[in-house]
């Protein structure tokens, strides 16, 4: 594992393996580097044609000029001056570039506790591997740079805790990574809820896990449906972290299909191959509760996470049963591979119970959104105006790609069925929304919330790029953590 920390030191007597240098389009050097040096470096990197394009990297010798035997530049584009999320792709292109490198110290420019935070993030969300079921010996990929350290201040508070800050975020992120790429066969509902288990053994958050007998005696009847076809029975997941002085209640729910078939409404072979990641938002959950409770915020957050196989077996669910949600509401389901809301649907109820400030879900939930919105951005609906912004907000402070959407009535008119109380689909039309329509269904109207389709930027099936990897991306998790800490400072209302 990559580890980040800070140092003081100049950069160009810095005992590390690389030297990483941001650098504009006109290759202007940080002032932090004698002038002399720049000078040499410049025209150096004018001679290889490098044009500091942002996230471009060029490696040269170093040539004495630095004790780092290798010096990296990576381009900053026409502004040195970056923000929080230019800083952390920058960062990431720098740590993936390294990759097979023991250590290097980044100095991407005058050092801010702000800068800081973005370069640990980034910096670690680029060096990711996952590497678990590699065979013994495997050299298939480069091991990521062991050390990254950056230009700071480690006795000033602020940085300290800035470096700290970034830290958590991308471990949470990367380990929600891991979830996602976990084989389906390694991880099957009851596996799950022992990763959030081991998660927050040694935090301040309590873990209960309900089995199929328990969901039977309570009637989740959306979870055991959709987990009956599978041998792997289903589980229900509750995750509680409650700090004395809680500013807030927030409630985070993350769909957990570890693997979906579709049920007895297949899925062609070639979009199964990827199925295991229909556990993304509960990966999301899991991270997200870890890290809040890690960064110790004065808010209350409860995690629900349902999870499930959704298989063909001989028990189950078909197209045209009829299912009794917790809470009474019935459903009939017409196709079983619109599963994610059945499960969700159990959780949302429950959850409202509890009576929190704000609850915030997040699934995989339709091919809609990647249709409406590409694989690199998540859609924001709710049931209330005000909480879709401000949610769209925090997403934008955390530096997660998402749009808000609304959920319009005539979505929720398709849903209409003649035997039950709603159907799980609509007309195939506005797919995202009509999903949407139907998780509000579950949520009492004077419950705010919000619901969060990450169906695009979840897993990443092309190169990697920014600080994403091909595979699990941990969408959600900084969303979820920016939210909480919102909430605790009174931005959400």
């Amino acid at each position: 594992m990559t580890s980040v920390l800070l140092s003081s030191v100049d950069p160009v007597s810095a005992e590390v393996d690389a030297l990483v240098l941001g650098i504009t389009d006109e290759l202007i050097l940080p002032a932090a580097i004698p002038a002399a040096t720049r000078s040499m470096l410049h025209d150096m990197l004018e001679a290889l044609g490098a044009k500091g394009k942002r996230g471009e990297i060029t490696k040269v010798p170093s040539g004495g000029l630095a004790i780092a035997p290798l010096i990296v530049t990576v381009g900053l584009g026409s502004d040195a001056t970056l923000d929080a999320e230019q800083t952390r792709r920058v960062a990431s292109a720098a740590a993936r570039a390294l990759a097979g490198t023991t250590s290097a110290l980044m100095h991407l420019g005058e050092p801010t506790p702000k800068s800081i935070e973005a370069i640990a993030t980034g910096a670690l969300l680029g060096a990711y591997r996952f590497t678990h079921f590699r065979g013994a010996g495997s050299e298939a990929t480069p091991k990521p740079i062991n050390k990254v350290v950056i230009s700071g201040n480690p006795s000033d508070k602020a940085d300290a805790a800035a470096l700290h800050r970034g830290q958590i975020i991308a471990e949470a992120v990367n380990a929600a990574r891991d979830l996602v790429n976990t084989p389906p066969s390694a991880l099957p509902p009851e596996e799950l809820a022992h990763a959030a288990i081991d998660a927050v053994r040694k935090l301040p958050v309590t873990v209960e896990v309900w089995d199929e007998e328990h969901l039977a005696a309570e009637d989740f009847g959306g979870i055991l449906a959709v987990g009956q076809g599978s041998a792997n029975p289903p589980r229900l997941i509750r995750m509680e972290y409650a700090p004395k002085k809680a500013k807030g209640t927030l409630a985070l729910v993350g769909k957990g299909v570890t693997f979906d078939s579709g049920g007895l409404s297949l899925k062609p072979p070639k979009a199964m191959e990827t199925m295991k990641c229909d556990m993304s938002g509960a990966a999301a959950v899991i991270a997200a509760v870890t890290a809040i409770a890690q960064l110790g915020l004065k808010v209350n957050v409860v995690g629900w996470i349902p999870t499930v196989e959704n298989m063909p077996g001989g028990h189950a669910q078909r197209p045209g049963d009829v299912i009794t949600i917790y809470g009474g509401r019935t459903v009939e389901v017409l196709n079983t591979d619109a599963e994610g809301r059945l499960i969700l649907a159990d959780a949302l109820v429950r959850a409202a119970e509890e009576d929190p400030d704000l609850i915030v879900d997040a699934a995989t939930l339709t091919g809609a959104a990647v249709v409406a919105l590409g694989d690199r951005t998540s859609g924001i609906m709710a049931n209330d105006d005000d909480v879709r912004v401000a949610v769209w907000e925090s997403s934008q402070r955390a530096g997660e790609v998402m749009w808000h959407l609304p959920i319009p009535e005539e979505s929720r008119g398709t849903l209409d069925s003649h035997i039950a109380d709603i159907k799980n689909i609509g007309d195939g039309k506005g797919g995202m929304l009509s999903a949407a329509a139907f998780l509000r269904e579950f949520v009492p109207a004077e419950r705010r919330w919000a619901h969060l389709d990450i169906a695009g930027p979840a897993f990443n099936e092309g190169s990697p790029y920014g600080y994403t990897p091909k595979g699990g991306t941990g969408a959600a998790v900084r969303t979820f953590i920016q939210l909480a800490e919102d909430l605790a400072e009174g931005r959400l209302g």
